[in-house]
Order: C-alpha cells, then structure tokens, then sequence
C-alpha cells in the first residue's frame, strides 16, 4: 500500500507521478480485472486438475512444493500475528480519541487477516494441508502514540524478509507457480514498508500535537474505494 493510492493495472503508482482521465483509469482498472481473472482462473485449474486426478487414483506431481507449504503456513501464522498486533494498535489509538490513526490500523488488520487468507486459498487449490495456527499475544502497551507506527514498521520489513524467503525457497525447489504466487505479495511488501517509514515521520514530527497527524491522515489517507483487482483470491471471499 502506497502512502497514497490510486488504482493501475498491475501496480500501486503514488500520488502525483501522473495524471490519469476517468476514462483511461476504467480502462485500466477494467483490464487488471481481466489479468486477475485469468490469474485466478489458472490456479483453480491446477488445483482441480490435481484433484481430479488424485479422485481416480493418477499420481500427479503436486502443484506446491513440501517445502514452500511448509513455510506457507508458517506465513499464515506470521499475517494473523500481525492482524491481531495491528488491532492492538487500533484499540490504543482509540483509548487515546485519534480517531484517524485508530482507522488507520484496523484497516490495517484487515489487510493482513486477507493476506492470511489468500495464502490459505492457495493451499486449498493446490490440495495441499492447512495448518490452523495459533499466535502469542500481542504487544498492548505503548509509551507513546509513536511506539505503535515504529513497532509496524519493524513489523513490515521483518515481513518483507519472510515473504522474500518464501519467494526464494519456490524457486529453489522449481515451484515456479507458487514464486507466480508470491510475486504479488513482494510488491504489496514494498508499499507496506514505504507506508509505515512515512507515517512514522509524520508522527514523529508532529507527536506533540496529535491533531496535526489526525488532520493530515484524514487528508492524505482516506478511506479507498474498492479492492486491488490484482490480488490473488482470499479463503471465503
């Protein structure tokens, strides 16, 4: 996620590097879905391919790797950690009436309990086990309103490494539908960390008057419209 947004074909562009018409935006929000259907499309058939021919007792190569569904589901035990920080987050910010950055990182959560979700829909279609998993506690007291975006942004790029991890153990082992898989997940990565590494300076700057980070993100972060029609499919959408 960009500091801020708007919608491309394949790609978050921040604001200000160009200047798109309405109509040159549909079209280029028409045609992602497109590529994401047929992305999405292309996932389900190996999965119903693998298990078609698991139903009629035809041994078929697995479509993920033992070792990259290992780590996957790891991952989804580091996305529901990560979901239940970022609540934390928001409850702290709403026990202090900042509203704004209370917003902020609920939605947060959200993105992260997807990201969890999309990883399990992979397993599911690539008939491969989900491990439900259990997370620690997240970390509810904070001495000030910048420890919450400084923890996030650790949290970003401690994540970054993980998902690069998970991109490079696909290729290691051959599984280059799980690498297509990650790839999304890579460039997702790079906008969380760009994100939280802004707002931390906002907040940094401003922490003596929390009005003025609620009046910029109310500016600058508004809520967006629509999903990213690139994103690969979430469990129980």
């Amino acid at each position: 996620m960009a500091f801020l947004r708007i919608v491309t074909l394949s790609t978050n562009v921040p604001f200000g590097c160009f200047s798109a018409s309405p109509a040159l935006a549909s079209r280029l929000h028409t045609t992602g879905q497109r590529l994401h259907r047929g992305r999405l499309l292309q996932q389900r058939f190996f999965g119903l391919t693998i298990r078609l021919a698991k139903s009629r007792g035809i041994a078929s190569p697995p479509m993920a790797s033992d070792a990259f569904v290992a780590l996957l589901n790891e991952q989804i035990a580091h996305e529901y950690a990560a979901h239940q920080q970022y609540v934390a987050c928001a409850v702290y910010y709403d026990a202090e009436t900042l509203p704004q950055l209370a917003r902020f990182f609920y939605a947060q959560a959200l993105e992260e309990r997807d990201h969890a979700m999309m990883m399990i829909q992979y397993l599911i279609d690539a008939d491969a086990d989900v491990i439900t998993p259990g997370v620690d506690a997240p970390q509810v007291a904070f001495a000030d309103i910048v420890a919450p975006v400084a923890l996030a942004l650790a949290q970003e790029k401690r994540v970054t490494e993980q998902i690069n991890a998970l991109a490079g153990c696909a290729r290691a082992e051959g599984d280059y539908t799980s690498e297509q898989f990650m790839q999304w997940f890579i460039k997702e990565q790079v906008e969380e960390v760009a994100t939280m590494s802004d707002l931390l300076r906002v907040v940094e700057r401003s922490k003596d008057d929390p009005m003025d980070i609620e009046n910029f993100m109310a500016r600058e972060l508004p809520d967006e419209e629509g999903g990213d029609p690139t994103a690969p499919a979430a469990a129980g959408a």
